[in-house]
């Protein structure tokens, strides 16, 4: 990822409303929430909303797909692990002993769900 990307990026989260709907979309995975579900939960108007959204997609965080009269939005997980990777890249200098509490701390969230036995 490029400077100017992860500039746009972090900007796009740098608004209450526009990180909160990124992190409702997260919580949503992986079947996203239409743009007037959306509205509804984070309490934005319509228009609003959409201007947010397109913010946010051009930053490459979320993803859009029409379905049916619908527009579902989705957290772009890779343009966030894109985003994240940017900022860890040479994480403390490559002192791995400093960046291991980092790491575990995020862990738990992302981990696999165990496979059935």
């Amino acid at each position: 990822m490029e400077n100017n990307a992860a500039i746009t990026a972090l900007s796009a989260l740098a608004q209450p409303t526009r990180l909160e709907t990124f992190r409702t979309l997260v919580r949503h995975e992986p079947n996203g929430v239409a743009a007037g579900e959306l509205a509804k939960i984070l309490d934005v108007p319509q228009n609003t909303m959409s201007a947010h959204l397109g913010t946010l997609a051009r930053a490459g965080l979320i993803k859009s797909e029409r379905q049916s009269r619908s527009i579902i939005y989705r957290a772009d997980l890779d343009g966030f692990r894109d985003l994240t990777l940017f900022l860890l890249k040479d994480c403390c200098g490559g002192s791995t002993e400093l960046c291991a509490p980092l790491i575990a701390e995020l862990s738990p969230c992302c981990a696999p769900a165990p496979r059935p036995s």
